[in-house]
Formats: C-alpha cells, sequence, structure tokens
C-alpha cells in the first residue's frame, strides 16, 4: 500500500509542469543547516546494527526504508527545482566535503564490525545473518558506491583514495576506471557498456555490463599506459592497486568471521553491484548520441542522461538523480549540480528508490519508459528514422 500511495502521488506531482529553476546563494549553501537533509543517509548505520541486534523482522527495516520510505517521503516533498549559485567557493561547501569524507571510515567499520558481530552471536539465524547483509549490501551499495563516485571526480588525492577503499569493499574497483576513462568519454555510443539499450531489460543488461565493464576498463588503462610506452604490467595501473586493496578486504572479513565472514562479505557486495547497475540502467535506459558519419559522435549534453528532480531521494543520493548535469559538468561537486526543465532533459516520472524497483519488473517497465524514449527521438532527432543501429548499438564505435 505505502508503495502503490507513493507512485500515485510521485506521478500526479511528476505531471506538473516544472518552473523556471530558483537560485540558492554561497550564504544559504555555507551553513551546516543546509548541507543537514543531505546527511540523512548517516542515519542507516545505527538503524543495521539495530536490525543486528534484534533480528526477526527488523531485518528489512533497511531495505523498507531506503526503497520505500523515501519513495513515499518523495510523494509528500515533491520535486526541488533550486540550483545552487555555481559561484560558490570550495570553502562554502565544508558541510557536503566532510559528509563524503567521513563516510568511508563509517562504512569500514560498520561493515567489518558487522561482519565480526554476526558470526560471533548466537540470536542470528543462517537465514537471519544473510538477510541482515543483504541489507549491509544496500547501503554499501546505495550509499557506498554513490558515494565514492562523488569522490573519484575530485581532484584531491585524499578523497580519491577514500573512494577506492569504498569500492574495494564491495570488490568492485574496476568501476572507477570504468566510470571515468569510459562512461564518461562513449556514453550513448556503441562503445559505453553501461548506455542500456531500447528494448533491453535489466536481466539482460546485467550480465552483459558486468562482462563488459571488466573488459573495457582493464583495456582503457592498458591503452592509457601504450600511449606512455609502458605495458599494462607497469605498476602504475591502478589495477593492481585495486586488486591489492579488494584482496586486503577479502583477508579482514576472512580474519575476522573466518569462511563465514568472507561469505557474507561476497553476499553483500554482491547486493552492492546489483544496487548500482540497477542504478546505472535507469539513467541512460535508450538515449543515444546521435551518430555524425565516420565513427563521430555529437557531444555530449544535459539531454543524453534521464534527469529527476524528486527532493527527498536526492537527499539520500546527493544530487546523483541530477544526472543530466553531471555529464555535462562531470567536476561539479553535488551540492552544485544543476536541475533541468522538460526543456532541456528528459524527465524521470519518479525518483530512483521507484525507478529501480520497476526495473526489476520488464513489461512494467518498458510501458513506464519506452513511450518517453520515443517522444524523447522525436523531440531531439526527429530527423532519424531508422533507429535499428542505435537500438541494437551496432553503430560505429567512436574514435
Amino acid at each position: 500500500m505505502i508503495a502503490y500511495w507513493a507512485l500515485t502521488v510521485g506521478l500526479i506531482r511528476s505531471r506538473q509542469t516544472l518552473a523556471e529553476n530558483t537560485m540558492i546563494s554561497s550564504d544559504h549553501l555555507s551553513r551546516w543547516q543546509s548541507a543537514l537533509p543531505f546527511w540523512l543517509s548517516f542515519l542507516l548505520v545505527p538503524l543495521i546494527w539495530f536490525s543486528a541486534s534484534q533480528g526477526g523482522w527488523s531485518l528489512l527495516l533497511v531495505p523498507l526504508v531506503t526503497w520505500y520510505l523515501f519513495a513515499a517521503l518523495d510523494g509528500v516533498f515533491g520535486l526541488n527545482l533550486e540550483n545552487a549559485d555555481l559561484e560558490t567557493t570550495e570553502d562554502d561547501l565544508f558541510w557536503y566535503r566532510i559528509l563524503t569524507t567521513l563516510w568511508a571510515p563509517v562504512q569500514f567499520v560498520t561493515l567489518f564490525g558487522l561482519i565480526w558481530y554476526a558470526t560471533h552471536t548466537g540470536h542470528l539465524s543462517t537465514g537471519g545473518k544473510l538477510g541482515l547483509f543483504f541489507g549491509v549490501g544496500v547501503i554499501t551499495g546505495t550509499i557506498g558506491i554513490n558515494y565514492s563516485h562523488e569522490l573519484m571526480h575530485q581532484k584531491s588525492r585524499t578523497e580519491r583514495w577514500l573512494g577506492d577503499i569504498l569500492l574495494a569493499m564491495v570488490l568492485y574497483s574496476h568501476f572507477r576506471s570504468e566510470h571515468l576513462r569510459v562512461h564518461h568519454l562513449y556514453v550513448g555510443t556503441p562503445r559505453d557498456p553501461v548506455t542500456a539499450r531500447y528494448n533491453e531489460g535489466f536481466h539482460r543488461f546485467y550480465p552483459r555490463v558486468l562482462r563488459e565493464s571488466l573488459i573495457s576498463s582493464f583495456r582503457a588503462e592498458k591503452d592509457m599506459l601504450a600511449r606512455k610506452d609502458l605495458p599494462w604490467s607497469d605498476l602504475s595501473n591502478p589495477f593492481f592497486r585495486y586488486w591489492a586493496l579488494q584482496g586486503g578486504m577479502v583477508i579482514l572479513a576472512f580474519l575476522l568471521g573466518g569462511w563465514a565472514g568472507v561469505g557474507l562479505f561476497l553476499l553483500q557486495a554482491g547486493v552492492a553491484i546489483w544496487q548500482l547497475e540497477l542504478v546505472n540502467y535507469v539513467e541512460h535506459y535508450g538515449l543515444t548520441r546521435k551518430h555524425l558519419g565516420n565513427g563521430k559522435y555529437e557531444h555530449v549534453m544535459p539531454h543524453h542522461s534521464w534527469n529527476s528532480a524528486h527532493k527527498v531521494s536526492n537527499w539520500l543520493l546527493i544530487n546523483l538523480q541530477r544526472h543530466s548535469d553531471h555529464h555535462y559538468k562531470p567536476n561539479r561537486r553535488f551540492p552544485l549540480l544543476q536541475n533541468y526543465t522538460h526543456a532541456d532533459a528528459p524527465q524521470l516520472p519518479f525518483g530512483y528508490p521507484v525507478m529501480t524497483v520497476a526495473a526489476m519488473f520488464p513489461t512494467l517497465w518498458r510501458r513506464i519508459m519506452n513511450p518517453r524514449v520515443r517522444k524523447w527521438r522525436a523531440a531531439y532527432y526527429p530527423e532519424i528514422i531508422d533507429w535499428k543501429a542505435y537500438n541494437k548499438a551496432t553503430n560505429p564505435a567512436p574514435k
């Protein structure tokens, strides 16, 4: 009933005409009160510990909160159409920067603390432990990978290292190379594994993207080294750092909980990766860049990503749903990401909590999204008559 009510209210709100965005001053952004809503994610930490201590029905709390409560709150609070002043300085964003910086040690202590706790307590059954670490994976995927995404885009070496540590905790370190060296360069083209194709259901997308992203990320780093006349085996290849960090995480899980600890660690990592790729699937489904001929494609624009202005889920996901602007200006910190209206970018009817659930049901997903993709094509590319090559990603690979 909660999910149905959230869908209904959210649909009504999403059909409202988006007004002109208002500006948030840098003075306002610099206050800790302005950043406070984005700290909601930290409430999931005591919640997962409560679940671990109580067991039973409480093990459902984290998935229910992240998927359903935030969807319901989106329906209540509606859209956020305000945009931050782009002249805002790094100093003004202190409370936003400390948010993503602190998450890495908090997640580290939570993940490995729970591995020790779950393998040394007697009140959790095997099923209870599995349920607990499913919830942990929801946190490390929904929050942890998302925060690593913010950190990997920054210039600070410390922030990038924290991003690497977060990704190592879910055994998906190559996501950094894939995202920075492949996805942002080739989004909306046949060379980007992460761009979900029109009519490609998530259950076909998922195994494809797992395989192709690993291959493309390694190839991207290998090619980068080749341009410096270095072999892939050179120690500057970040994959050596990825493997070392991931190996260290698995060893630590074993030291704390034995093989059961390793199993629980692998479970949360699998759930986290699934959460990430669900979001990747939603973000670009059916949106392609125009092939200009001879392997050349138009520049990335805001209309090549789905935008969502839903307020509360953007608090949880630190404005990840303002994805149109993220691809247009990848180096902007999350509080400065701009919202786009219907005139400039395609809009999702709901926030990610609802859309990722819908993506698990291909018939429902196509019913919601395919008409929107066709409308998008008619609006931006009326000159393209035959979309078969775009649908199958058989256009020439970009040069």
